[in-house]
C-alpha cells in the first residue's frame, strides 16, 4: 500500500483532497457536427455524473462508491454508448460490457455481453464483491445478475432510435463486414481518489455499432481499458479497443507511474501526463486513437485524447468543469 493511502491528512497536516474525473467517450466530436441541443444535453449529463460521484467523495466516501455512482449516471443517459443508449450489434441486439477496480487490494470485477442489466457497472461490482471470480460473460453474467437481484430492463429500454439509425446507416455501406471503428459513440468511464488516498476506476460500454462474433474490446478487460492500483493510480480508457488491448494500456500507465515514484513519493510534476501521452503515442503508432483519464493517489488528474474531442469532466473540492471539444483544453490539474 502506498504512503498516500494511510490517513485523511497529507504530510503538511492538511486534509487530503479528493478528485473525480469522468469521460463519456471520444471520437469525431466537433462543434459543426453537434447541434446546440445535443451539446447542452451532453454537458448536463456530464454535470449530473460529476455531482453523483462528488457528493460521495465530499462527505468522505470511498473512491469505489464514487466511480460506481458516476458510471451509473452516465449509463442512465441515452447520449452515451453504455447502459441505456448502447449501440446495436450486427444482429441488431444489445451486448454491454463493464469493469470496475479498486486500488487498495486490487479487487476487480468485469462482465461481457450483458443483455438485460440496467447498470452493468453495478453488475461488475457484484462480480468483484459477491463471486469468487473476476470476469463473467454473456449468459452466465446475465444469470448472475438476476441471482443478485440487480435491476433488469427490456431490450427497448437500451436501444434508442438514434442507435438504430446508426446501425441502419452502417448497413447501407457496401459489404457485410460493416462495423463502426472510426466514429465512437460514448463509452463511459470514471476514476477517483478519495480522502484516504485510495483510487478506483470504472468503465462501461455497448461496444461498437455492428460488432460481430461476440467481439470484446478493452473496456471490460482489467489492465487494458480499466485498472486501479493505490501505488500508482486509476485509469479508464476509451477509443479503438483493439489497440488498447494490444498495448495493455491501463496497466502500462500504472506500471510506469509506479516505477517513476520513489519509496512512496509522488512522481515528478508533469510525469503522469507525460506517461499518458507516451502510451497514447504508442497506440497512435500502431494505428489506433482514443482517450485516457487518470487520477493518482497523490491527487493529480490527467485527461488526454488523440481524437478531435472527448466528453469529459472533473470535480474536486475546488469545483467542477466539463468539456467536449479539443480546443476547450484539458481538465485542469494542480
Amino acid at each position: 500500500m502506498s504512503s498516500a493511502a494511510n490517513d485523511v491528512s497529507d504530510r503538511s497536516g492538511q486534509p487530503r483532497a479528493w478528485r473525480l474525473v469522468i469521460h463519456g467517450g471520444c471520437g469525431v466530436l466537433e462543434r459543426e457536427r453537434m447541434t446546440p441541443e445535443d451539446d447542452a444535453a451532453a454537458r448536463t449529463a456530464l454535470e449530473r455524473a460529476l455531482a453523483a460521484g462528488a457528493a460521495i467523495l465530499d462527505r468522505g466516501g470511498s473512491a469505489l462508491d464514487a466511480v460506481e455512482a458516476a458510471g451509473r449516471a452516465l449509463e442512465d443517459d441515452p447520449h452515451f454508448n453504455a447502459g441505456r443508449g448502447s449501440v446495436f450489434t450486427y444482429q441488431g441486439t444489445i451486448e454491454m460490457d463493464a469493469a470496475i477496480m479498486e486500488g487498495e487490494r486490487r479487487g476487480a470485477g468485469a462482465v461481457n455481453g450483458v443483455t438485460a442489466t440496467r447498470n452493468p457497472i453495478s453488475l461488475a461490482r457484484a462480480v468483484m464483491e459477491k463471486s469468487p471470480h473476476v470476469f463473467l460473460s454473456r449468459e452466465g453474467a446475465d444469470e448472475f445478475s438476476r441471482l443478485q437481484g440487480l435491476e433488469q430492463a427490456p431490450p427497448d429500454y437500451f436501444g434508442t432510435p438514434e442507435r438504430r439509425r446508426q446501425l441502419e446507416e452502417l448497413r447501407r455501406q457496401p459489404g457485410e463486414d460493416y462495423f463502426d471503428i472510426d466514429v465512437k459513440y460514448g463509452t463511459v468511464g470514471a476514476v477517483a481518489v478519495d480522502v484516504r488516498g485510495h483510487v478506483a476506476a470504472a468503465t462501461s460500454t455497448g461496444g461498437l455499432t455492428g460488432k460481430r462474433w461476440g467481439r470484446i474490446g478493452d473496456s471490460p478487460v482489467i489492465g487494458a481499458g480499466t485498472y486501479a492500483d493505490d501505488r500508482a493510480g486509476a485509469v479508464s480508457a476509451t477509443g479503438a479497443g483493439e489497440y488498447f488491448l494490444r498495448s495493455a494500456a491501463a496497466h502500462e500507465i500504472c506500471a510506469r507511474l509506479r516505477f517513476s515514484a520513489s519509496q512512496g513519493e509522488p512522481p515528478a510534476p508533469g510525469q503522469a501526463q507525460a506517461i499518458v501521452d507516451s502510451v497514447l503515442g504508442e497506440i497512435e503508432e500502431m494505428g489506433g486513437s482514443g482517450g485516457i483519464i487518470l487520477v493518482t493517489p497523490w491527487g493529480e488528474a490527467v485527461s488526454r485524447f488523440t481524437t478531435p474531442g472527448m466528453y469529459r469532466g472533473e470535480a474536486s473540492p475546488k469545483g467542477r468543469s466539463v468539456a467536449i471539444y479539443g480546443d476547450e483544453g484539458d481538465a485542469p490539474t494542480p
